[in-house]
């Protein structure tokens, strides 16, 4: 006869959820993290056209969309006059890259892109971060500096 095996009170979860558990912790503190961020950025889901996947606060505050309006969208299209300039952040990853970025108002901003790649246990990226700086006031002192004073 077998002996049934106590009932587990409501409420107590089982011993392989405790690293569940931390993983979830874990992933809602990156995300607050991220979003705590002051720096603008994107995930782009290397596997699906570069489609966003994650932005933070400081990316919705910066180029107007809310996260329900970016993701999904390839972000080359979304976020650079230049589509096809803008491609090459994902071919032809550089440490930064310096880019015209269009907000959703149409307004134009100077960006510095910074690419990391995040590989898969097989070593294939599968996503790319992108985190943008704000260069457009020293695209506008340097063009004044160029022009010659009359």
């Amino acid at each position: 006869m077998a002996v049934p095996q106590p009932s587990r009170p409501a409420g107590r979860r089982p011993e392989v959820a405790p690293a569940l558990f931390r993983l979830l912790a874990e992933s809602a503190l990156s995300r607050a993290a991220l979003d705590a961020c002051g720096v603008p950025l994107v995930l782009a889901d290397a596997a699906a056209e570069n489609a966003i996947s994650y932005v933070n606060r400081a990316f919705e505050v910066f180029f107007g969309y809310r996260a329900a309006e970016a993701l999904g969208r390839p972000a080359a299209n979304l976020l650079f006059t230049d589509a096809a300039a803008a491609a090459r952040l994902f071919r032809e990853p550089q440490a930064q890259l310096l880019l015209q970025a269009q907000r959703k108002d149409g307004s134009l901003a100077h960006v510095e892109v910074s690419v990391g790649a995040v590989r898969g246990v097989d070593g294939r990226v599968t996503h790319w971060v992108l985190a943008f700086s704000d260069r457009s006031e020293l695209e506008e002192l340097r063009a004044k500096l160029s022009r010659p004073s009359t």
